[in-house]
Protein backbone atom coordinates (compact mmCIF):
# COMPACT_ATOMS: atom_id res chain seq x y z
CA UNK A 1 0.00 0.00 0.00
CA UNK A 2 2.88 2.12 1.01
CA UNK A 3 4.44 1.35 -2.53
CA UNK A 4 1.50 2.40 -4.43
CA UNK A 5 1.08 5.88 -2.63
CA UNK A 6 4.68 6.41 -3.09
CA UNK A 7 4.37 5.36 -6.91
CA UNK A 8 1.09 7.40 -7.23
CA UNK A 9 3.19 10.73 -5.53
CA UNK A 10 6.23 10.55 -7.86
CA UNK A 11 3.58 10.57 -10.82
CA UNK A 12 2.19 13.52 -9.34
CA UNK A 13 5.46 15.25 -8.94
CA UNK A 14 6.66 14.18 -12.32
CA UNK A 15 3.14 15.54 -13.61
CA UNK A 16 3.77 18.90 -11.58
CA UNK A 17 7.34 19.26 -13.19
CA UNK A 18 5.92 18.60 -16.66
CA UNK A 19 3.29 21.50 -16.21
CA UNK A 20 5.93 23.78 -14.59
CA UNK A 21 8.18 23.57 -17.66
CA UNK A 22 5.09 23.65 -20.14
CA UNK A 23 4.35 26.96 -18.45
CA UNK A 24 7.68 28.42 -17.90
CA UNK A 25 8.72 27.43 -21.72
CA UNK A 26 6.99 30.79 -23.38
CA UNK A 27 9.06 32.83 -20.72
CA UNK A 28 12.10 31.05 -21.62
CA UNK A 29 11.60 32.15 -25.37
CA UNK A 30 11.07 35.52 -25.02
CA UNK A 31 13.27 36.49 -22.58
CA UNK A 32 16.33 34.15 -24.24
CA UNK A 33 15.36 35.85 -28.05
CA UNK A 34 14.60 39.33 -25.88
CA UNK A 35 18.78 39.27 -25.94
CA UNK A 36 19.41 38.40 -29.40
CA UNK A 37 20.17 40.07 -33.04
CA UNK A 38 17.58 39.49 -35.88
CA UNK A 39 20.03 37.18 -37.20
CA UNK A 40 20.28 34.50 -34.46
CA UNK A 41 15.96 34.49 -33.81
CA UNK A 42 16.04 33.36 -37.25
CA UNK A 43 18.67 31.06 -37.32
CA UNK A 44 17.89 29.51 -33.85
CA UNK A 45 14.80 29.97 -31.85
CA UNK A 46 15.21 28.03 -28.58
CA UNK A 47 19.33 28.23 -28.13
CA UNK A 48 20.60 31.00 -26.33
CA UNK A 49 22.54 34.17 -27.56
CA UNK A 50 25.81 33.99 -29.24
CA UNK A 51 26.19 37.77 -27.75
CA UNK A 52 23.86 39.01 -25.18
CA UNK A 53 22.50 42.04 -27.17
CA UNK A 54 21.87 44.44 -23.85
CA UNK A 55 20.93 47.67 -26.54
CA UNK A 56 17.86 45.78 -27.33
CA UNK A 57 16.32 46.61 -23.88
CA UNK A 58 17.44 50.27 -24.78
CA UNK A 59 16.11 51.02 -27.74
CA UNK A 60 12.93 49.15 -26.95
CA UNK A 61 12.74 51.30 -23.50
CA UNK A 62 12.95 54.54 -25.59
CA UNK A 63 10.88 53.92 -28.20
CA UNK A 64 8.04 52.33 -25.87
CA UNK A 65 8.00 55.62 -23.78
CA UNK A 66 8.40 52.90 -21.05
CA UNK A 67 8.14 55.13 -18.33
CA UNK A 68 5.36 57.61 -18.70
CA UNK A 69 3.15 54.17 -20.63
CA UNK A 70 3.87 53.20 -16.92
CA UNK A 71 2.57 55.87 -15.29
CA UNK A 72 -0.60 55.76 -16.99
CA UNK A 73 -1.29 52.26 -16.40
CA UNK A 74 -0.60 52.83 -12.68
CA UNK A 75 -2.87 55.74 -12.30
CA UNK A 76 -5.70 54.41 -14.78
CA UNK A 77 -5.49 51.30 -12.29
CA UNK A 78 -4.90 52.09 -9.03
CA UNK A 79 -8.13 55.04 -9.23
CA UNK A 80 -10.28 53.04 -10.54
CA UNK A 81 -9.46 49.73 -8.33
CA UNK A 82 -9.74 52.41 -5.37
CA UNK A 83 -12.95 53.90 -6.59
CA UNK A 84 -14.68 50.24 -7.52
CA UNK A 85 -13.59 48.85 -3.67
CA UNK A 86 -14.48 52.00 -2.24
CA UNK A 87 -17.84 52.79 -4.12
CA UNK A 88 -19.32 48.53 -4.22
CA UNK A 89 -18.56 47.77 -0.93
CA UNK A 90 -20.61 51.12 0.36
CA UNK A 91 -23.54 49.45 -2.02
CA UNK A 92 -23.26 45.45 -1.25
CA UNK A 93 -23.28 47.18 2.55
CA UNK A 94 -26.61 49.21 2.15
CA UNK A 95 -28.35 46.59 -0.11
CA UNK A 96 -27.44 43.76 2.50
CA UNK A 97 -28.75 45.65 5.07
CA UNK A 98 -31.72 47.01 4.18
CA UNK A 99 -34.28 44.08 3.15
CA UNK A 100 -37.01 45.35 0.81
CA UNK A 101 -38.51 45.26 -2.81
CA UNK A 102 -36.86 48.14 -3.98
CA UNK A 103 -32.75 47.06 -2.77
CA UNK A 104 -33.97 43.40 -4.18
CA UNK A 105 -34.45 44.84 -7.59
CA UNK A 106 -31.50 47.29 -7.81
CA UNK A 107 -29.22 43.96 -6.65
CA UNK A 108 -30.67 41.77 -9.35
CA UNK A 109 -30.03 44.98 -11.89
CA UNK A 110 -26.38 44.88 -10.86
CA UNK A 111 -26.05 40.90 -11.32
CA UNK A 112 -28.23 41.19 -14.63
CA UNK A 113 -25.46 43.70 -15.69
CA UNK A 114 -22.88 41.03 -15.38
CA UNK A 115 -24.49 39.44 -18.55
CA UNK A 116 -24.45 42.14 -20.58
CA UNK A 117 -21.31 41.48 -23.17
CA UNK A 118 -19.32 45.01 -23.34
CA UNK A 119 -19.27 44.54 -27.09
CA UNK A 120 -23.23 45.53 -27.21
CA UNK A 121 -22.81 49.34 -25.38
CA UNK A 122 -19.59 49.38 -26.99
CA UNK A 123 -21.03 52.32 -29.61
CA UNK A 124 -23.50 54.30 -27.34
CA UNK A 125 -21.11 54.20 -24.24
CA UNK A 126 -17.97 55.70 -26.47
CA UNK A 127 -21.13 58.40 -28.38
CA UNK A 128 -21.86 59.17 -25.08
CA UNK A 129 -18.86 60.19 -23.81
CA UNK A 130 -17.92 61.59 -26.26
CA UNK A 131 -20.70 64.21 -26.77
CA UNK A 132 -19.56 65.02 -22.85
CA UNK A 133 -15.81 65.19 -23.93
CA UNK A 134 -15.10 62.98 -21.72
CA UNK A 135 -12.57 60.20 -24.09
CA UNK A 136 -9.57 60.91 -21.39
CA UNK A 137 -7.99 59.05 -18.56
CA UNK A 138 -10.75 60.51 -16.47
CA UNK A 139 -13.83 59.09 -18.54
CA UNK A 140 -11.52 55.72 -18.56
CA UNK A 141 -11.92 55.34 -14.97
CA UNK A 142 -15.88 55.95 -14.74
CA UNK A 143 -16.30 53.22 -17.22
CA UNK A 144 -13.76 51.11 -15.41
CA UNK A 145 -16.22 51.89 -12.11
CA UNK A 146 -19.40 51.34 -14.46
CA UNK A 147 -18.43 47.93 -15.64
CA UNK A 148 -16.05 46.87 -12.68
CA UNK A 149 -18.76 47.54 -9.84
CA UNK A 150 -21.02 44.78 -10.79
CA UNK A 151 -19.51 41.76 -9.90
CA UNK A 152 -17.79 43.51 -6.72
CA UNK A 153 -20.94 44.55 -5.52
CA UNK A 154 -21.99 40.90 -5.98
CA UNK A 155 -19.29 39.69 -4.09
CA UNK A 156 -19.41 42.42 -1.17
CA UNK A 157 -22.75 41.74 -0.71
CA UNK A 158 -22.07 37.85 0.01
CA UNK A 159 -19.27 39.11 2.29
CA UNK A 160 -21.96 40.84 4.18
CA UNK A 161 -23.98 38.49 4.85
CA UNK A 162 -21.19 36.77 7.02
CA UNK A 163 -21.23 40.08 9.39
CA UNK A 164 -23.36 40.23 12.31
CA UNK A 165 -26.36 42.96 12.64
CA UNK A 166 -25.12 43.07 15.76
CA UNK A 167 -22.46 45.26 15.74
CA UNK A 168 -23.81 47.83 13.79
CA UNK A 169 -26.58 47.91 16.61
CA UNK A 170 -23.63 47.87 19.09
CA UNK A 171 -21.99 50.74 17.39
CA UNK A 172 -24.92 52.55 16.48
CA UNK A 173 -25.79 52.60 21.04
CA UNK A 174 -22.38 53.95 21.17
CA UNK A 175 -23.71 57.18 19.28
CA UNK A 176 -21.37 56.17 15.57
CA UNK A 177 -22.58 57.54 12.76
CA UNK A 178 -24.08 54.96 9.93
CA UNK A 179 -20.68 56.46 8.15
CA UNK A 180 -18.07 55.72 11.44
CA UNK A 181 -20.20 52.73 11.51
CA UNK A 182 -19.23 51.00 7.95
CA UNK A 183 -15.76 52.69 8.14
CA UNK A 184 -14.22 51.91 11.36
CA UNK A 185 -16.35 48.68 11.76
CA UNK A 186 -17.54 47.23 8.79
CA UNK A 187 -14.83 47.73 6.35
CA UNK A 188 -12.17 46.48 8.27
CA UNK A 189 -13.98 42.71 8.73
CA UNK A 190 -14.30 43.14 4.58
CA UNK A 191 -10.86 42.78 4.22
CA UNK A 192 -10.19 39.29 2.26
CA UNK A 193 -13.11 40.01 0.32
CA UNK A 194 -11.18 43.46 -0.74
CA UNK A 195 -8.28 41.88 -1.73
CA UNK A 196 -9.88 39.18 -3.53
CA UNK A 197 -12.33 42.30 -5.12
CA UNK A 198 -8.68 44.50 -5.80
CA UNK A 199 -7.12 41.43 -7.84
CA UNK A 200 -9.59 40.51 -9.86
CA UNK A 201 -9.95 44.30 -10.66
CA UNK A 202 -6.03 45.13 -10.89
CA UNK A 203 -5.62 41.97 -13.35
CA UNK A 204 -8.57 42.96 -15.59
CA UNK A 205 -8.00 46.70 -15.98
CA UNK A 206 -4.19 46.21 -16.35
CA UNK A 207 -4.11 43.87 -19.06
CA UNK A 208 -7.12 45.76 -20.84
CA UNK A 209 -6.66 46.78 -24.45
CA UNK A 210 -10.05 47.28 -25.99
CA UNK A 211 -11.19 49.80 -23.89
CA UNK A 212 -8.60 51.99 -23.59
CA UNK A 213 -7.80 51.95 -27.71
CA UNK A 214 -11.14 53.64 -27.64
CA UNK A 215 -11.08 56.32 -25.64
CA UNK A 216 -7.36 57.24 -25.04
CA UNK A 217 -4.65 58.56 -27.96
CA UNK A 218 -1.37 57.23 -28.63
CA UNK A 219 0.25 59.63 -26.34
CA UNK A 220 -1.40 58.71 -23.42
CA UNK A 221 -1.64 54.77 -24.09
CA UNK A 222 -1.16 52.42 -20.94
CA UNK A 223 1.36 49.73 -21.43
CA UNK A 224 -1.17 46.99 -22.96
CA UNK A 225 -2.76 49.32 -25.62
CA UNK A 226 1.46 50.93 -26.19
CA UNK A 227 2.92 47.42 -26.93
CA UNK A 228 -0.12 46.80 -29.95
CA UNK A 229 1.62 50.09 -31.27
CA UNK A 230 4.66 49.12 -30.59
CA UNK A 231 4.44 45.04 -32.68
CA UNK A 232 2.54 47.43 -35.11
CA UNK A 233 5.43 49.14 -35.35
CA UNK A 234 8.43 46.22 -35.23
CA UNK A 235 6.82 43.75 -36.91
CA UNK A 236 9.36 42.11 -38.29
CA UNK A 237 12.47 42.90 -35.98
CA UNK A 238 11.25 40.33 -32.83
CA UNK A 239 14.42 41.07 -31.08
CA UNK A 240 13.34 44.51 -30.11
CA UNK A 241 9.04 43.13 -29.90
CA UNK A 242 10.68 40.55 -27.41
CA UNK A 243 12.54 43.14 -25.57
CA UNK A 244 9.80 45.78 -25.32
CA UNK A 245 7.20 42.83 -24.03
CA UNK A 246 10.04 42.15 -21.65
CA UNK A 247 10.02 45.17 -20.26
CA UNK A 248 6.81 44.96 -19.90
CA UNK A 249 6.31 42.30 -18.08
CA UNK A 250 8.73 43.87 -15.34
CA UNK A 251 5.94 46.01 -13.11
CA UNK A 252 3.41 43.12 -12.82
CA UNK A 253 6.26 40.44 -11.31
CA UNK A 254 7.59 43.58 -9.34
CA UNK A 255 3.95 44.18 -8.12
CA UNK A 256 3.54 40.85 -6.92
CA UNK A 257 6.52 40.49 -5.52
CA UNK A 258 6.02 43.23 -2.70
CA UNK A 259 2.79 42.21 -2.40
CA UNK A 260 2.64 38.27 -2.57
CA UNK A 261 2.29 38.28 1.60
CA UNK A 262 -1.07 40.50 1.25
CA UNK A 263 -2.30 38.83 -1.40
CA UNK A 264 -1.69 35.08 -0.30
CA UNK A 265 -3.46 35.93 3.19
CA UNK A 266 -6.82 37.98 1.70
CA UNK A 267 -7.25 34.86 -0.19
CA UNK A 268 -6.46 32.66 2.29
CA UNK A 269 -8.51 34.22 4.98
CA UNK A 270 -11.57 34.61 2.69
CA UNK A 271 -11.37 31.12 1.61
CA UNK A 272 -11.75 29.91 5.31
CA UNK A 273 -14.26 32.31 5.99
Amino acid sequence: MKNQEKKSLFSIEILGILLGLLWIAPFYLMIVNAFKTKRDIFSGVLGLPETWEFDNFIQAFIDLSFLKSLFNSVMITGFSVGIIIIFSSMAGYALARNKSKFSGFLFFVFVAAMLIPFQSVMIPLISIFGQADMLNATGLIFMYLGFGCSLSIFLYHGAMTGVSRSLDEAAIIDGASRFQLFWKIIFPLLKPISVTVGILNVIWIWNDYLLPSLVLSEANATIPLKMFYFFGQYTKQWHLALAGLTIAIIPVIIGYFFAQKQIINGVSEGAVK
